[in-house]
This record gives C-alpha cells, sequence and structure tokens, in this order.
C-alpha cells in the first residue's frame, strides 16, 4: 500500500478533535472513523503509520478489528499545526510534488516555511 499523506492529515485531524478531553484509551472500529474516499485498511495502515513514526500515542498493544488511540504526541500536534490550513497544505503538495519526493520531516519543515512567509506578509516581521 502507498503512503497517502492526504490521508494522514485528515486522519491526524479528525483525532485530534475526537477526545477533547485528552484522557482515556480509545478503541477504535470499522465505522469509528471514515473518511470520504478512503477504506478502511487505508485507514489503519496510516494509522499505524502514523504510530511508527511518532505522531500517535496508541496508549498501548494493538487489538483485533480496529486500533487503540490515547492522543497526539508533541510532533503529532507539531504536524498538524503545520499543515492545519487547507492552503498552506496546497502549497505544500505542489510544493513536495515538484519535489519529486519527500520525508514527513521536509513536508513540516515545508509547510512551517509557507507558515513564517504567511506570519511575514501579515505583520511584516522577517522569520
Amino acid at each position: 500500500m502507498k503512503r497517502d499523506m492526504d490521508l494522514l492529515r485528515l486522519l491526524l485531524l479528525k483525532l485530534e478533535t475526537a477526545h477533547e478531553d485528552g484522557h482515556g484509551i480509545w478503541h477504535y472500529k470499522k465505522d469509528d472513523v471514515v473518511i470520504d474516499g478512503y477504506t478502511w485498511m487505508q485507514i489503519v495502515y496510516h494509522y499505524e503509520l502514523a504510530v511508527e513514526s511518532g505522531l500517535v500515542d496508541q496508549g498501548g498493544r494493538g487489538v483485533m478489528n480496529g486500533f487503540l488511540f490515547r492522543r497526539l504526541t508533541w510532533s503529532g500536534h507539531d504536524f498538524i499545526d503545520a499543515v492545519r490550513d487547507d492552503e498552506i497544505w496546497k502549497r505544500t503538495r505542489q510544493g513536495v510534488s515538484a519535489a519529486g519526493g519527500f520525508s514527513i520531516d521536509l513536508l513540516k519543515d515545508l509547510a512551517k516555511g509557507f507558515i513564517r512567509k504567511k506570519i511575514s506578509e501579515h505583520t511584516g516581521i522577517e522569520m
């Protein structure tokens, strides 16, 4: 299965808002997490990638027929904060497409660069 950064972004955005209290470990099953245009198997695969990359704390061992979720990690929040804005995300995706390859760190760094530029445009302060 190919890694899909659009799906990763959508999944993390969904998980970020799912449990505002930040406590507990949640067991998600097939119909609990639906993202238009993606299958359950694609969602689970990208969740596992998020765990492996340190973006998500699953709070325990995997379970049958679903996955466990405790919270986003600090890195997960940093990633989401960098790519939350749809326009920043669009420009970031265009940038990585033009480059022909990327990693999650490069994707996040590019998004941060666009955010810095946007801040400079709005404040006049170079970052």
